[in-house]
């Protein structure tokens, strides 16, 4: 990989060509050649990890040797070794002799949920042969396993910049031994919103520590952030990020334009491509990933999806079933689907055009991750041809025109290895997946959550308890004023002055000063 960028008037550039002078590869470094500790080193051999990716190879000479660095990579280059390698050969864990330290000493902040349970993931999995205990902690979990966690010990944590703030103000997180600080995704998390948070948790860990940044882009506030809390530091770059177009490179693409009545026909053939391994398909609303879900599930499909209707416990348990192949099928949000990095994701469907250029990439950059190619299949309705012509046109694709598909279109089948038999619904001989429900919910306590039925959110059900509430108060009070009297008379209406109701004044009229009753005088 190349880059082609100035420096930064804060750091040093520090790029590496992964080519000889004569254009042919050079062979990636060894982690043992860089110089890990052999613990780490175990562990990442028995997950066939033995060379550096890139990005990796770049940053772990300066992080190995305490430097802060900013490093500039698109997702899924292998970033996250980057900077956990450097964490776990500096900190000390419970495998160590005479170690009595129990306050987090690595602090790693992510923008979304699914980026923290997979980074921890990736971190337990490096650092098991020192028992290194890692914590993740984000919101829609209940506080008591968190703080709990952390009152028995944690070398790294790894979280979301609220529920951060929250322990930390609640004094149940102390960053007062935080020696590494890293924080990942940045400019996402400027998107989101979070820079402000991200800035508070900065000031409660100690000055003196090792900072590492990693963003895909570097706006100003991400450079202004990097000039106030890191020390020179150097800037790393493992692609030319400006041409979002290389993100792509290793992608199969193809653009459709297809009808709204015909697109899950298209679908259902494109997940009976050959070699087809697991797939995401976007959709711009949870409703629209709902509608699919329930629409694949009758077709046969192994299918789940993540999307904001869903609680952190369905989301999770759908994210461990399409890891583990229980399903193959995940139907999901841009926002749902922020961080997921997930192994062996052959085919990303876009359902609807994307909103823009970003998006497009974001979506599709799920599949050819780390090297490994993939396919993207985005179908575009008769009325997003314009918004596609202006992400085609800002990335330089070839599909200024998409070519209009139908679920009979043969270039269906020629192009994605489709078999001529594929019809609109799994055969039933290869429905062999154990599926969602196979896959157990974990009760995380959430917060104010767990299930969504729990929650009377219907304003028609609201409207029908108040009536009742109001018919049940009126009867009681109709039932409360036909007590009977001590001599045993109903005095609901008998008229009588032991009623506690307030009797009716009748009124009558006058005329001529004569009630109505009275008879005139002779």
């Amino acid at each position: 990989m190349t880059a082609a960028q100035a420096p930064l008037d804060f750091g040093e550039l520090v790029s590496q060509d992964n080519t000889n002078e004569d254009n042919t590869p050079v062979e990636a470094p060894t982690f043992a050649e860089l110089g890990v500790r052999d613990e780490t080193l175990r562990a990442l051999a028995e997950d066939g990890i033995e060379r550096a990716f890139p990005i990796q190879a770049q940053t772990l000479p300066l992080a190995l040797g305490g430097a802060d660095l900013i490093g500039q990579a698109k997702t899924g280059t292998g970033k996250t070794l980057g900077f956990a390698v450097p964490i776990l050969q500096g900190i000390t864990a419970p495998g160590d002799d005479g170690v009595t330290q129990l306050l987090p000493q690595a602090l790693i902040v992510v923008p979304t949920r699914e980026l923290a349970i997979q980074v921890a993931k990736d971190i337990e999995q490096a650092g098991k042969h020192r028992q290194v205990r890692v914590l993740t902690i984000y919101g829609g979990r209940a506080y008591e396993p968190q703080i709990e966690a952390l009152k028995q010990g944690i070398e790294v944590v790894v979280g979301t910049p609220g529920r951060l703030i929250d322990l930390v103000q609640q004094r149940h997180l102390n960053l007062s031994e935080v020696r590494y600080l890293v924080l990942d995704e940045a400019d996402e998390m400027l998107d989101m919103g979070f820079l402000p948070d991200v800035e508070r948790i900065v000031a409660k860990v100690p000055t003196q520590r090792q900072t590492m940044l990693f963003s895909a882009t570097m706006p100003g506030q991400i450079v202004a952030l990097a000039r106030r809390y890191m020390e020179k530091p150097t800037h790393i770059r493992a692609v030319d990020i400006n041409d979002e177009a290389a993100t792509v490179d290793a992608i199969e693409q193809h653009v459709w334009r297809a009808h709204p009545m015909d697109k899950m026909e298209v679908v259902a053939r494109v997940l009976q491509a050959n070699n087809r391994q697991l797939t995401i398909i976007f959709s711009r609303t949870k409703r629209r990933a709902q509608r699919i879900v329930d629409d694949l599930t009758e077709r046969g499909f192994a299918v789940g999806s993540i999307h904001g209707d869903l609680s952190q416990g369905a989301r999770e348990q759908a994210l461990r079933a399409f890891r583990s192949g229980k399903i193959d099928v995940l139907a999901a949000t841009d926002v749902a689907a922020r961080g997921i990095d997930i192994d062996n994701v052959s085919h990303v469907i876009n359902y609807e055009c994307p909103d823009d250029e970003k998006t497009y990439v974001h979506r599709i950059g799920r599949t050819g991750r780390a090297g490994s190619s993939g396919v993207a299949v985005t179908l575009v309705d008769w009325e997003d041809l314009a918004r596609w012509a202006m992400i085609d046109r800002a990335l330089r694709l070839p599909f200024d025109k998409p070519l209009e598909t139908y679920s009979t279109s043969d270039h269906i089948y020629n192009g994605l290895g489709i078999p001529r038999e594929a019809t609109g619904s799994l055969p039933k001989s290869e429905r062999t997946r154990a599926g969602l429900d196979a896959e157990k919910i974990e009760d995380l306590g959430e917060t104010g959550q767990g299930s969504k039925k729990s929650k009377n959110r219907s304003g028609n059900n609201r409207k029908r308890d108040r009536n009742r509430s109001g018919n049940k108060n009126r009867n009681s009070s109709q039932q409360g004023s036909s007590k009977k009297t001590t001599n045993g008379t109903s005095s609901g209406n008998s008229g009588s002055g032991s009623s506690d109701r307030p009797k009716r004044k009748r009124r009558r009229r006058r005329y001529n000063g004569q009630t109505k009753d009275s008879k005139p005088q002779d």
